[in-house]
This record gives structure tokens, sequence and C-alpha cells, in this order.
């Protein structure tokens, strides 16, 4: 029965491999890239062609111009898959998309395909089907959080969409921008898969990829804030108030995170094992933040809301991420 089912599924990518290799060329289509995308997305349920992916990837970094034939060719296999494999494939690709530094990919916005309702074409496939869901909305969440920052570039304020934060920003930007953040870390958090049938290869290799993002996401919010903090006794009652919710939030984050992490580490995801220290931020820290805040908020004279040395917030450095520092 596994035999005839196998076949089946390779049947099936060799007949789209077959109508690719006819198919005309134009802007938005391209043969070879249409091939490896379905040899990138194969429903083999058992390893994951790398070595497809990342010519996709080298395609996009020579020419933003094979974004729009990449997109295509993943657009039309979302579109007619209804196999949890190939669409988890699907969206493991995407992934790897959003990491070419190029600008053409922080243009490219909403999802052009909606897997938001995704159902396998094979019954009791819950579990899987709701990985595939939180996944996909991550993931369209994250496009056009790009795009929203990348048009700031035209106006010289931003450079890598999600990546960097600009040069000069006001405070509340900044504040706005860490909002955001921390709500796509919240959409990584219900990436989470459940029961041991989802316990196999592709699904470890795409926590993996969830797992470095999550990483990438938490220690740019522990840069925001530490620059929030930095900056705390100068700002306003608003952004205080902002500031003070975006500190509690991450208190809450990093507990959730913690056993987020463990679950991971016990499900045997390996990025999980090599997890730094998560920051956790002190009851005191925060009692103490909202003494400053209720400074910073009043009406009192500019030496008056500048805290001493001991007032002043930090984070834990002993329980803390290891955190690079942006380019600039």
């Amino acid at each position: 029965m596994w035999t005839l089912k196998g076949a089946s599924n390779a049947l099936k990518d060799v007949s789209s491999l077959f109508i690719a290799n006819f198919a005309p060329s134009s802007a938005n289509r391209n043969p070879e890239i249409e091939a490896a995308v379905i040899k990138a997305t194969n429903h083999n349920n058992s390893r994951v062609d790398y070595r497809s992916a990342q010519l996709l990837f080298a395609w996009i970094r020579v020419s933003g111009h094979y974004i729009r034939p990449v997109m295509s060719a993943l657009t039309t296999r979302m579109e007619k898959t209804r196999s949890w494999t190939v669409a988890l494939k699907g969206l493991m690709l995407l992934h790897g998309v959003f990491t070419c530094k190029v600008p053409a990919v922080q243009k490219i916005g909403r999802l052009p395909f909606d897997l938001s309702n995704f159902k396998d074409r094979k019954p009791n496939m819950f579990q899987q089907e709701a990985f595939i869901r939180s996944y996909y909305t991550y993931l369209n969440k994250k496009s056009a959080f790009m795009m929203k920052h990348s048009d700031d570039r035209k106006e010289g304020t931003l450079r890598r969409g999600i990546k960097e934060r600009p040069k000069q920003w006001t405070m509340m930007q900044h504040l706005a921008w860490l909002e955001n953040l921390q709500g796509l870390l919240d959409m990584l958090l219900e990436i989470k898969p459940q029961g041991e049938k989802m316990k196999n290869v592709l699904v470890l290799e795409a926590m993996n990829c969830i797992m470095l993002e999550i990483y990438d996401i938490y220690s740019r919010i522990c840069n925001g804030i530490a620059a929030v903090l930095v900056r705390l006794y100068s700002i306003g009652k608003t952004e205080a108030g902002m500031a003070f919710s975006i500190l509690q939030k991450a208190s809450t984050q990093a507990e959730v995170l913690s056993r987020y992490i463990d679950f991971c580490r016990d499900f045997g995801v390996t990025k999980a094992s090599e997890s730094p220290k998560i920051v956790h931020i002190r009851k005191d820290d925060i009692q103490q933040l909202e003494q400053i805040i209720n400074r910073a908020s009043s009406p009192q004279k500019a030496e008056q809301l500048i805290p001493s040395e001991e007032d002043k917030p930090t984070m834990p450095v002993e329980d803390s991420v290891v955190i690079k520092k942006p380019e600039t």
C-alpha cells in the first residue's frame, strides 16, 4: 500500500516536471525555475531537496528579477496541492527566499496564495493541517511587515525591512517596530507540532527553521528594549506607556519562549538544543521602570528626570541571550 502511494506521488511530480519543461518562457515563467520549485516541493516526506532550494536562492541573489518567476511557480504549486508534505516544503522554500538579502524580496507583500484554510486530501490529518496553517499565517504576516517597512527605505529610514531598524527613528517609531516584532514572535510560538505522528525528517527540519527565526526575532526585541531603556528618562508620557507595555509583554514572552524551547528540545528539534539563555526580566526591574516612567510622565525639570546610576533599569546580563550589534 505504501509503495503504491509513493509511486503515485512520484508520478505526480514527474508529470509536473514534464509539463514545466514545455512551458513557454516569459517574465513570470521560467521552465528551469519551475522545475527547481517542483523538485524542492516534491511529495517525498522522508527527505528535503536542499540542492534545488539552494539553486533557487542563488538565482534570486544574482538578480531580484528572478523573484517573479520563483513566486509564480511556487504560487501555482501551492494553489493546486492538497498534500501537507508539498505545502510544508513550499512554506520552507518561501522562508528561505525571505533570507535572500535583495530588495525584491522586501516587496513581495501579502502572499499571492492562501493556505489559511488548508485541507489535506486524506482524512484525519488535523495536526498536519494546523501546522501548515500556523506556519503560513506567520510567513504571510512577516512578508507584509517587510514590505511595510521597506517602503520607508524610499525616504532613507530603513535598510533591511525586518532585519534592521533605521539609524534615525523617533521613539514612537521605535516602539511601534518593537510591538510588531513581539506580534511576530507570538505567531512563531503558535507553530507547534502535535503528536508523535508528526515527528519525521520534514517536520523536524521545518522546526529548525522556526527555531532560527525565533532566535533572530527575539534577539532584535532584546536589542530594541535595551535601546529604549537607555533613552527612557527623556521620553514623553505616551511613549513611556508604550515602553512599559512592551517590557511587560517581553517578560511574559520570555516565560512562554522558555517553555516552547523545552518542548522543542524534548520533541527532538536539533536547534532547540543550541538555544542561548533567555532574558528573564525581574519584577523588581519592572517596578523600578514604572517609577522612572512616572517621573518621566510628570512635568518636572529636565535634571529631575535623569535617574541615578542605581535607578537605571538594566537587562540581567547573566541570563541574557548573545546578541549581535546591529550594523550601522
